[in-house]
Order: C-alpha cells, then sequence, then structure tokens
C-alpha cells in the first residue's frame, strides 16, 4: 500500500467510525491545551530532527531523532519551570533554544527569559543569556564545518537594540565588526552568514531605514518618515545583494512585494507577486542565502515556490494532501538527496506533521509521520471555516470570517467575536481554539476584519483611524446584520471579545442593544481616556511617544476631542449598556491595567446593570495558564448557554 492510500485508509477508518458514535461535544481541554506537538526543525545537512513537544509532560521540551539510525526521538533539555521554543540549528551537533518562563511578570508573553545551548545528544548545555533577547542569524556552515556563533540581538530598556555575536561554547559576546549604524537601531536584518544589512530605526516619532551593501561599511539611508507614513516596508535580503521590500498600489494600497532598486533609489514599480485583495503577508524561503520561493497568507497560507524542482515536489504534496494546506521545510531543497518536513493542516484539523527522505536509511520508507501537533481533536467533528467579502453601509468592502458548526443548517445562535489590536489581521484559514470551541457548542461564529484591520490594504487600515465605537463599530454590526439577512445567524446573538474585541464589545452593546443578547468583555480598555492619556498611579507598557504621537492620530486627541473620547468610552456610556455583561480581567495586566474594569463595573452598578465579574489574580493580558483558560471558557459556555439557549 502506498503513503498516499495509507493516508486515506485512515482518514476513511475515522469517519467510518464517527458515524457509529453518538457526536458529543469535545471536552473544553481538547480546544484550549498547549500543542502537543510545536515547532519541529531538521538540522544543516538533514540528519537530525529537533522536535518541541510536551506530550506527556506539564512543559514544552526539546528532543532530538537521529534520522540515519531509525531510532526512537530522545530528550534532551526540559525545564519544569518553562517552555524551550524557538530552536535553532548551529551544526548537525549544536543547538540554541530559548526558554519562556511562567513566573517571568505579566508581560511574558513575547519575551524569552533565557538563551540556552546544548549538543544534539544533551550534554555540554550552557546558559548564555538572560533577559529579553532575539536570536536574528545563525550563520550557515561552511564546508559542513560546525558553527558555534549566533548573532543576537539585546534589547536596551526596550528602546533599542544591540546585535552582539555570541560564542555558544563560552558564552562570550562581542559587537559585529565595523558596526557604525545609525543609533536608535530597533530592527535588523542579516544575510545567511550573519553580515548586517538592514537597520531600521526609530526616535520622536521618526522612523528611518537604513542599507549596508555586501562588502561595503556605508549605510545608506533608505527613506527618514513619520511613523505612520512609512513609504515602503522591509521584508528581506538575500546573499546576492536583493532587498526585498512591500510597497502600497491602487486605491487600496495592497502592499505588494517588489525589490528594491539602489540606482533609482525607490522600489522597483515591477511586482514580484501580488496577491489581490490581501497584502502580502510573509516571507521569502531561502536556502543559504539564494531566494527559493515565496511563503505569504491570503485567506490561507501558500508557498510560491521558483525553484522547479520544489514546486514539483510542492504538487506532489498537495495531491497527497489535498485540501490542506501543506508546507514543507527542507534541507538540500530539491537535490536527489532532499529532506523535508510537511507540516499538513486545514480548518478542521490544527495539523500532523511528517517526515520525507528521498534516500532514506536502511529499511525505511521515504514517507513517515512524525506526530499530531494536536493529540485529541477530531477532525470530523470539527467545523468548517470561510472568507466572506461583504458591503459595510458605507460601501467599503468588509471581509468577515463565519464559522459554522458541523453539518449545520439555517440560522443559528451566534457569536460574534472581535479581534484584538484593533491593529493587526483578525485570522487566516486553519484550526482556532475559541471560533471552533463556540461552534462545537451549537454557535455559528463571525469575525470581522473591521476597517483598522491590518493584512488588507492601506485604506482599510486607515479607515479605522479615530472610528473607535464609530465606524469600526458599525462594521462589526453588519457583518451580524448581513450573517442573519444571508439565514446563516438567526436573531439571538451575544458579542465577545479581549483586548481592543473586550473595548469593541463594550460599545456594540451601548450603540445597538437591539442586537445583541449579552456581551463577554476580556482585559477591555474601557476608559478610553485613561487609555489614551495614562496615569501617574497606574503604571502600564504604553510608552510615552506612542502616546504623545500615534495614538491621538489613530483613536483620538484626548484633549481637543475630548467630547468625541467622552462618547466613545465604555466607562462614560455605561448607563446606555442594558443586556448581561461577563467582565474578565487579571490583575497583573500592564497593558490594560485593572483599573479599567473596576471603574466600568461600578459604573454599570451604578447604573443598575452590575456585571458578572471575573478576575485573575495570576494573569496579565491575556489568560496563560491553562487552568485559567479552561476556567474561562467554562463561564463562557455557561454564559452563552444562559442568554442564547442553542
Amino acid at each position: 500500500m502506498t503513503f498516499h492510500q495509507l493516508i486515506r485508509a485512515a482518514s476513511l477508518a475515522a469517519a467510518l467510525w464517527m458515524t457509529g458514535c453518538a457526536a458529543t461535544a469535545q471536552p473544553i481541554q481538547t480546544f484550549f491545551k498547549n500543542a502537543d506537538m510545536g515547532d519541529v526543525v531538521l538540522s544543516p545537512s538533514g540528519r537530525k530532527l529537533a522536535l518541541l513537544s510536551n506530550q506527556g509532560a506539564d512543559r514544552v521540551g526539546l528532543a532530538v531523532l537521529d534520522l540515519s539510525q531509525g531510532s526512537q526521538a530522545r530528550r534532551i533539555a526540559y525545564f519544569p519551570d518553562g517552555d524551550i521554543r524557538r530552536v535553532h540549528w548551529m551544526g548537525d551537533d549544536r543547538l540554541a533554544f530559548s526558554v519562556f518562563r511562567a513566573d517571568d511578570g505579566p508581560d511574558r508573553y513575547g519575551s524569552p527569559a533565557a538563551l540556552y545551548a546544548a549538543n544534539s545528544d544533551g550534554s555540554s548545555i550552557r546558559r548564555l543569556w538572560s533577559g529579553h533577547h532575539s536570536v536574528l542569524r545563525v550563520p550557515a556552515p561552511v564546508a559542513g564545518q560546525a558553527n558555534d556563533r549566533i548573532l543576537m540581538l539585546a534589547w536596551n530598556d526596550e528602546t533599542s537594540t544591540t546585535p552582539l555575536w555570541l560564542d555558544t561554547r563560552v558564552g562570550s559576546t562581542r559587537r559585529p565588526d565595523q558596526l557604525d549604524a545609525p543609533p536608535h537601531a530597533v530592527g535588523w536584518l542579516a544575510d545567511s552568514q550573519g553580515e548586517l544589512r538592514v537597520a531600521v530605526t526609530h526616535h520622536q516619532n521618526k522612523s528611518a531605514a537604513y542599507w549596508r551593501a555586501p562588502g561595503s561599511r556605508q549605510w545608506l539611508q533608505l527613506y527618514e518618515s513619520d511613523s505612520l507614513s512609512v513609504p515602503f516596508y522591509i521584508e528581506g535580503v538575500d546573499d546576492a545583494g536583493s532587498l526585498y521590500v512591500t510597497r502600497a498600489e491602487g486605491p487600496e494600497g495592497y502592499y505588494w512585494l517588489s525589490r528594491y532598486d539602489f540606482k533609482l533609489g525607490k522600489p522597483e514599480d515591477r511586482f514580484i507577486i501580488r496577491t489581490p485583495g490581501f497584502d502580502f503577508d510573509g516571507g521569502l524561503v531561502q536556502s543559504e542565502g539564494q531566494l527559493l520561493g515565496l511563503r505569504f497568507v491570503v485567506d490561507g497560507e501558500t508557498t510560491h515556490w521558483l525553484d522547479p524542482a520544489m514546486k514539483a515536489f510542492q504538487d506532489r504534496v498537495d495531491q497527497i494532501f489535498p485540501g490542506r494546506v501543506n508546507r514543507v521545510d527542507c534541507r538540500r531543497c530539491g537535490a536527489p538527496d532532499m529532506v523535508a518536513v510537511v507540516r499538513s493542516y486545514s480548518d478542521q484539523d490544527p495539523g500532523k506533521l511528517y517526515l520525507y527522505q528521498a534516500r532514506p536509511a536502511d529499511g525505511e520508507k521515504p514517507w513517515r509521520p512524525v506526530g499530531a501537533v494536536m493529540n485529541g481533536v477530531i477532525p470530523e467533528q470539527m467545523a468548517g471555516m470561510s472568507l466572506q467579502r461583504i458591503r459595510a453601509r458605507d460601501g467599503r468592502e468588509l471581509p468577515v470570517w463565519v464559522t459554522r458548526p458541523n453539518a449545520a443548517t439555517g440560522p443559528r445562535p451566534a457569536v460574534v467575536l472581535v479581534h484584538g489590536g484593533p491593529w493587526l489581521r483578525g485570522n487566516a484559514w486553519g484550526w482556532h481554539a475559541m471560533p471552533q470551541f463556540l461552534a462545537s457548542r451549537g454557535y455559528v461564529v463571525i469575525e470581522p476584519e473591521m476597517r483598522g484591520s491590518t493584512g488588507y490594504g492601506k485604506a482599510h487600515f486607515e479607515a479605522g483611524f479615530r472610528q473607535w465605537g464609530q465606524a469600526m463599530q458599525h462594521d462589526v454590526a453588519d457583518a451580524l446584520r448581513w450573517a442573519q439577512k444571508e439565514g446563516i445567524a438567526s436573531d439571538k446573538a451575544c458579542i465577545v471579545g479581549d483586548s481592543y474585541g473586550g473595548y469593541s464589545t463594550l460599545m456594540g452593546l451601548a450603540n445597538d442593544p437591539a442586537l445583541y443578547r449579552c456581551g463577554i468583555a476580556g482585559f477591555a480598555p474601557a476608559d478610553l481616556a485613561l487609555y489614551l492619556q495614562g496615569s501617574a498611579w497606574l503604571a502600564d507598557d504604553i510608552g510615552p511617544e506612542v502616546r504623545r504621537h500615534s495614538l491621538p492620530v489613530m483613536v483620538g486627541d484626548a484633549s481637543r476631542e475630548a467630547a468625541m473620547i467622552e462618547a466613545q468610552s465604555p466607562v462614560k456610556q455605561a448607563a446606555r449598556i442594558k443586556a448581561p455583561v461577563m467582565l474578565v480581567y487579571g490583575e497583573m495586566d500592564w497593558r490594560v491595567p485593572l483599573a479599567h474594569g473596576e471603574r466600568l463595573r461600578k459604573a454599570m452598578r451604578d447604573a443598575g446593570n452590575e456585571p458578572v465579574w471575573v478576575s485573575y489574580r495570576d494573569e496579565g493580558h491575556g489568560l496563560y495558564y491553562l487552568k485559567n483558560r479552561v476556567d474561562h471558557a467554562q463561564r463562557m459556555e455557561a454564559f452563552l448557554a444562559e442568554h442564547l439557549k442553542p
């Protein structure tokens, strides 16, 4: 039986098993637990595989599988108080990895606590760096020799970064040679050998980008502008001296990929690739500095291979796993002895990992499974997800994600799920815990990419400026009304969201009381004046430059537009909120301090609408701990069932 036949047989067996079982809602833990299988990274030669997994443990550990021996994976590093992430091979026998610890304070979500290195057998483990950092580049090994150096970024008081070469054997650091870059650099790019090519700076609301050509010691300024008027965005470099950028095109201002023309001093007019209806959201797929393809997200992720051999291999993989996103990562890509890892996933399946060896070890087959991303998820019970394009009341095109319960027919009670940010893209096609959980409980889930969201053109993004509670909120309501008109959603609906989504939940209840039966607002900036101005008595992580320059443009000026800010502040409009509300906050939140929730709770109580109050003592801006994610989902389930009765 071929590998293709094995996959089809397994899928058919699962489907037949399901027809003989009563469909029951899967446990909450199934949706909100940490992934069983995280990153899977091939060593430079492709002979070893690093795996991040928490199977059988409380924390994410690091294991290594020697592919040449056909052996089992061996755990080489594990920390009972932290999760391992971001693995980098420095050769076939040594790795570096970051550790995220749960006790590093409330703002731990994007800041690794420490950087370690270890041999692939678990020996010679060494702590290299403590505190906030990122790995910029691990130079490709030359002639198969091991590489002991890492080019990393160290943060300076959260305002700039310094590149450092770090020796993983002895733990020493030094600044790169000829580093004479402009001050206030917050971002860098390097080629495959770690030569710095791009520096991006930010200071006093001015952003600038600088370029250093291969073999040059001079930095060339590419642009300088205020932070909200950057003429193009830098996406990557290659070893040949090419710079790849995205610039806005057309009336909607979609950001598409092109090369930078150094002779003309601007991006080329010709685009390498266009993504109509979407910004180019992705990056370059390279091997030793050579561009092999482009990986980006439109509705879902796709890879456009420029290398003919890799394009042929991708076509073959897509035939084996049809109707899915099949992400290929490889070593000796396209060569007769290629080794590749395929992560195959869909909107109903978090994914499965497979290993391909064009020349497998003796007794091995070319294909073999590595593991499931999340054990316990039954794809046949999961909901389907689609992207719709509708028109908002003023004619603006509005992308809307719809997740419908499996085999759902006719209108269903709806949950409008508003993403946070708001200045980011809300979703992409794939399996997502919260909408899948809600759909498993019988609800259709409506997720609008309201104006202000990124990923859908500059015009869509900027249309959200100074529109909190106004046109942005109209988009959310219009998405639900569209779903009701189309027979997807019934007249029973609640609105839910975290962070900006929590703010939108509150303003949705205030603006459209007849549209929603309830709301669940998590980590919501409920006092808009406090969010914009800050307070000497309440610490948060919004910097003074952001408050001085960005928020007045994107949200509103608290001094000159005080009336508008008050009209769009949930604390000031609490009396207009009549529906039942659940408020959820983290007591260690530095993005939206607990005072936002406490002030809103008092205002709603004074207006005669006591909210359901939930606060988590050990959480910041979001839910980090599994026990809290499960507790929150249980409370949501009961609250929604009470008011929507699916």
